[in-house]
């Protein structure tokens, strides 16, 4: 197979803005450079790309994130696959912390440029996942704002444990600008979390008045998109131009892997 071998394969969008669906691609097998270079133009497009099916392996699953970025090894993640110290493993009966709009890794500069998924046990009902669109987020604000934006950032704890149950109190943050140019297009978009504790760069009051009011404009519904989920399927998202949200609806267990890239 040469570096010019291309797969076909069809990427489906699941909305205006974000979010598709791949088909004709066997991520259980080697993909050539041709293939990894335009699953690579449709991750940047469409900021969401779902496989359904794939019934990756955790090796398989941390080579089918290769493809986008370097696998990350987070340094506090307990629960490890015991065939890849990559690879992150969640047995719920509820979503519990994730069932709010947050971005990854907001304790670490620069944060987590992919997420993904491989899901083993879903719900027959519910527990579907939001994506909503940071980069439409930003256009649909006015330019008085997106200039105020330009200087001001986001406040998070540096805890690389932030966002677990019992998590102890905030000593020590991070900043992020609430404006970010993404590294491969260019375009600017939002950037920022529920788990935010302030805005630098406006007064203290300003920025109560503020971030309630951007965290609400990057969830409106008219940014943002779903998927419901079988066992076998596999997602990854760019989680620097997109935040998500695991709707806490369902009844059951939920088993699912983790493989974190950048």
């Amino acid at each position: 197979m040469t570096d010019t071998l291309t797969s076909r394969f069809e990427a489906r969008p699941a909305s205006p803005l974000i979010g598709a669906e791949i088909e004709g691609v066997d991520l259980t097998q080697p993909v050539d450079a041709g293939t990894a270079q335009a699953l690579r133009d449709a991750f940047w497009t469409y900021k969401v790309l779902v496989f359904r099916g794939q019934n990756l392996s955790p090796l398989q699953h941390v080579e089918a994130v290769r493809i986008f970025d370097e696998p990350f090894d987070h340094p506090k993640w307990v629960h490890r696959h015991e065939d890849s110290r990559l690879v992150y493993t969640f047995n719920l009966e509820k979503t519990g912390s994730a069932s709010h709009w947050h971005v990854g890794g907001t304790w670490r500069t620069p944060p987590f440029n992919i997420e993904s998924l491989t899901y083993q046990v879903v719900p027959e009902i519910g527990g579907r996942t939001l994506w909503a669109d940071l980069q439409a987020a930003y256009d649909g604000l006015s330019e008085p704002v997106k200039q105020l934006l330009e200087s001001v950032s986001g406040v998070y704890s540096a805890d690389p444990g932030d966002g677990t149950p019992n998590r102890p109190p905030v000593t020590e943050t991070v900043e992020h600008p609430v404006v970010l140019t993404h590294r491969h297009t260019g375009r600017k978009g939002l950037f920022l979390s529920t788990s935010a504790l302030r805005l630098t760069g406006v007064t203290d009051g300003e920025s109560r008045v503020l971030l309630p009011f951007l965290l609400a404009h990057a969830s409106s519904p008219n940014y943002t998109v779903s998927f419901g989920w079988k066992p076998g399927d596999f997602v990854l998202w760019d989680n620097v131009a997109s935040w998500h949200y695991a709707v806490n609806d369902y009844d059951g267990p939920r088993v699912y892997r983790k493989v974190i890239g950048g």
